[in-house]
């Protein structure tokens, strides 16, 4: 009789800029890890051109990959055991910011927003998995004049540091190369 021992849980964020290597640090991390990892996709698809970039990604996976698209609740997905990208935090935060309408009179409160991901991570994280969180380091540039951007780069900074604080392992990158800061 072969007994499987239970994964340990193990976190880990890849955080830098747009073009900075993090998705394909974390795929091929993920296959380091595992034959077949999971790639949990945040993205709500806005564009048509945007359709095209999902594609182009999954399309440079390959078979290795099981594939979920989760726009907000990524507790719903049972990953025990797994190895999974979580591509990304960003996009992520913008589904919960923007709540399905880009009318900024609509929008719940940062705060609000803020607690909603919180609580849906905590309870994704609970999972016994190995997850590799993918996210943007969108407040490294200047103050936007935009309300709604500034209001945005709080949120999406503020989620990046809880996630930091809970993560095993927080990798910076840049110029696609690695570093690890944590």
């Amino acid at each position: 009789m072969i007994i499987f021992a239970a994964m340990k849980r193990r976190i880990i964020l890849i955080t830098g800029g747009q073009r900075s290597g993090k998705s394909e640090y974390a795929e091929r991390l993920a296959l380091s890890l595992s034959e077949h990892p999971v790639y949990l996709a945040t993205a709500h698809v806005w564009d048509e051109e945007f359709r095209r970039r999902i594609e182009n990604h999954q399309l440079r996976r390959g078979d290795a990959w099981t594939n979920i698209e989760e726009e907000k609740y990524l507790s719903r997905h049972n990953l025990y055991n797994k190895v999974c990208v979580i591509d990304c935090i960003t996009l992520w935060c913008t589904n919960f910011f923007f709540d399905g309408s880009v009318d900024s009179d609509s929008q719940p409160s940062v705060s609000e927003a803020l607690e909603a991901l919180k609580d849906e991570f905590d309870r994704f994280v609970e999972q016994e998995a190995t997850f590799i969180f993918v996210t943007n380091e969108i407040g490294s540039g200047g103050v936007s004049d935009s309300v709604v951007q500034r209001r945005f780069t709080d949120l999406q900074g503020w989620m990046n540091q809880y996630v930091a604080s809970k993560a095993d392992e927080v990798v910076l990158m840049v110029c696609g190369i690695a570093t690890r800061i944590k």
